[in-house]
């Protein structure tokens, strides 16, 4: 049986962007808050009740959910009574008075407002209005109080139509459905149908097809309008109708063609015997000499002449197989709507929401939800201080509106050398002004700024605010000197008396470690934590979200791989064990010479060959590839390895060997319990060839890899604060023993 269910969770899962908000309308319904448990990944829910009521609910009747899931699904959604809020049913009720006459559900003000009073009519304007992206109901709810009055509203192409999905299992035979996939069109709203109609239904069932179905399912989706009559072997008003719908169907396949290469592989047949789509035989028998020579192809789409005939089909298989998945999704209204049946089951009520939400993003108009009424979007701006350049961006909410990384030449920076980073402290601060001003940004307008935590003293992980011992501490003429030091004091300073956060997130010196951990063979060395914590933990979140959990619900191992490589254990939410990656400890890097035989290198560090400062540069600089391959440019070691270089070839493997044993020694650090994945991440996540040794590597494990590409720096400092703002994390006090 196709799993539509993994295939929609992939295609959501590599183009996702922004989470559109979906509005459920009935949250009295077990199913349809179950349902609501599957979607958090790709959608923000909003419940028209208050969260009592939601809880209330699911005590009684979701007992066999995972409590995991349903919190996860808690946190992540906004509550609406319909009673608490008049203020914004009196503004939708006003909007249906403004909208054109042929998309009015209701005339007059009174009538707007008891509309507009009830679940579905509030859910409908919410979504016309821009408070929402997708509406969903029916599952309580006659069509003419919820799905007609929607399309009405909603209609934005010149004919409406609901394509009926079904998943045949595999008790269903073979050779009739290719994959035992079949979409049945119009299933829901043309009573009346014309020519036209037909043949835009027609279109409109395959579009639908398409764009949830991959290429490498279907490559192709090949659609039939169905008739009592096989290519003018009868006459009547239904062969009629069908033929004129058949002569209409290449301008309307060119005008979605034009919307998507995809709609390309979209081939429509039409007067043909519902027995000729669906039998090898009979299309030997009724196509000969015609369009198919006599080849059947099968049939991916079946569309009727009538709404009773793909009602009545699209119920019928759907008793006949009850373990089949089945959903209905509407074609023509811009995806704002998902419509479920009475009888839905909660698996499907959720995939149904899953495809209006992929065809949403496939269609590449929508970028964000147009008001933030039920999630707000906080601004935030995120700074990141290197040594030659400050990364800046402003997000509001989770999407980064833009981003700049500020180059500080050789000649600007020349003013500071011999001086401590502070020095740099007023330069950077009016660079980011600068910024600010370009973009027509004040301090006023922006709702908290995060930076990139220094050096400060170790501490847990979390989201802290700058406060005075960490600026006393950052500014010591004793303490340790690096340009992320200059993220707290600008933040601070740029926020000055105004009632406005300012914070720090997982700086590098995050530590959480038990003593055990510490403790090495020689009573005067004692392990430390330094590490690339903030996109560790950044990481660790993300996947708890892609595994709708908590990061304190998890027991991942992280392995950042950039110029230095960290893998850190983080158990139930804690940061326990960690390589010192600043000081080369751990696997070796394109930077960094790894952890290396203590005998060996004892002894080279009293051969007389190098001095101190030439052997920590070689530690930290100058160590690894570099002095393995004489490069850290590892898209060149990547390919040279792909050639079968024999210089490049071992080193690579050798590299991800060690990797892999550093991810493997930090099992015992979870005192048996099992890990749950194996998360990759950093530059050098992107080199396929490494991942997938490594992947083969920590096979044993059990857990699987996911891989995250990237720093994702920017994004984690922006999602500490949000996480704070938001009131799903505490603000963390800086106050180190």
């Amino acid at each position: 049986m196709f799993d539509i269910g993994a295939s929609l969770d992939r295609e959501l899962q590599e183009g996702r962007t922004n989470r559109p908000v979906v509005l459920f309308i009935e949250p009295e319904d077990p199913r349809v808050i179950e349902a609501a448990t599957r979607v958090p990944r790709f959608a923000r829910p909003v419940f028209l009740a208050t969260e009592e009521q939601v809880e209330a609910v699911i005590a009684e009747h979701l007992g066999h959910v995972d409590p995991a899931r349903l919190e996860f699904m808690l946190s992540e959604a906004a509550f609406c009574e319909l009673a608490g809020c008049p203020e914004l049913q009196e503004e939708l009720a006003q909007a249906v008075l403004t909208m054109p006459a042929e998309r009015r559900p209701v005339e007059g003000l009174e009538a707007a407002r008891e509309f507009t009073a009830t679940p579905a009519g509030f859910g409908i304007m919410a979504v016309h209005e821009g408070h929402a992206d997708m509406v969903v109901g029916g599952a309580q709810h006659e069509p003419r109080d919820f799905f007609r009055p929607m399309i009405k509203v909603m209609q934005k192409e010149p004919v409406v139509c609901e394509a009926g999905i079904i998943i045949l299992p595999d008790s269903h035979p073979e050779g009739i459905y290719p994959h035992n996939i079949l979409v049945i069109g119009d299933v829901g709203v043309n009573a009346t149908v014309d020519p036209e109609t037909l043949a835009r239904s027609a279109v409109g069932t395959c579009a639908v097809a398409r764009d949830l179905i991959p290429m490498d399912e279907l490559r192709e989706i090949r659609g039939v309008i169905v008739s009592y009559s096989n290519r003018g072997g009868d006459e009547g008003p239904s062969p009629r109708l069908v033929r004129e719908a058949t002569q209409l169907l290449p301008r309307f396949m060119a005008e979605r063609c034009e919307k998507g290469a995809r709609y390309c592989s979209i081939d429509i047949e039409g007067e043909v015997k519902i027995n000729v789509a669906l039998s090898q035989r009979s299309a030997q028998l009724y196509r000969k000499g015609g369009e198919g020579n006599g080849e059947y192809k099968g049939t991916n789409v079946l569309i009727t002449p009538n709404l009773d005939t793909g009602n009545l089909l699209f119920h019928l298989f759907a008793t006949r197989y009850p373990d089949a998945h089945k959903f209905g999704a509407v074609f023509g209204i811009r995806f704002r709507g998902v419509d479920l049946p009475m009888d839905v089951e909660p698996e499907d009520a959720a995939l149904a929401v899953k495809a209006a939400v992929l065809r949403l993003q496939k269609f590449g108009e929508w970028q964000r939800t147009p008001r933030d009424t039920f999630f707000p979007r906080p601004r935030i701006l995120a700074i990141n201080p290197g040594s030659t350049s400050t990364k800046l961006a402003i997000f509001e909410g989770e999407e980064e509106i833009f981003g700049e990384e500020l180059k500080h030449p050789a000649e600007e920076l020349e003013p500071f050398e011999g001086q401590r980073i502070s020095a740099q402290f007023e330069f950077r601060k009016d660079a980011i002004e600068d910024f600010l001003a370009k973009h027509d940004l004040s301090v006023e307008q922006l709702d908290a700024v995060s930076a990139r935590g220094g050096l400060v003293k170790p501490i847990p992980h979390g989201t802290y605010a700058v406060n005075q011992r960490m600026r006393e501490d950052l500014m010591s003429e004793t303490g340790a000197d690096h340009a992320s030091n200059l993220g707290a004091l600008i933040a601070h300073a740029l926020v000055g008396d105004r009632d406005k956060p300012a914070y720090i997130v997982d700086p590098v010196v995050v530590d959480e470690m038990d003593d055990r951990n510490r403790v090495t063979g020689l009573k005067e060395i004692r392990r430390k934590a330094i590490s690339h914590a903030l996109n560790q933990i950044a990481t660790a979140h993300r996947y708890a979200r892609d595994a709708e959990t908590f990061y304190e619900r998890l027991n991942v191992i992280v392995c950042h791989m950039g110029g230095g490589i960290s893998i850190g254990a983080h158990r139930q939410g804690r940061f326990i064990d960690v390589n010192n990656a600043l000081d080369g400890e751990g696997p070796f890097s394109p930077q960094r010479s790894g952890s290396l035989p203590v005998g060996d290198l004892i002894r080279l560090c009293f051969s007389g060959k190098y001095t101190m400062e030439e052997l920590l540069k070689l530690n930290k600089g100058r160590g690894g590839l570099i002095d393995l391959l004489g490069t850290t440019d590892f898209m060149l070691v990547e390919k040279k390895y792909l050639a079968g270089d024999p210089d490049f070839a071992p080193v690579f493997e050798a590299m991800c060997y060690q990797i892999s044993k550093w991810i493997c020694s930090m099992v015992p650090a979870f005192d048996g319990e099992p890990v749950d994945r194996v998360l990759l991440t950093g530059g050098l996540a992107r080199a396929r060839p490494l991942v997938a040794l490594v992947e083969k590597a920590c096979e044993p494990l059990g857990c699987g890899v996911s891989v995250y590409p990237g720093e994702n720096e920017m994004v984690a400092l922006a999602q500490g604060a949000l996480r704070v703002l938001s009131g799903r994390e505490d603000v963390r006090e800086y106050a180190p023993e």
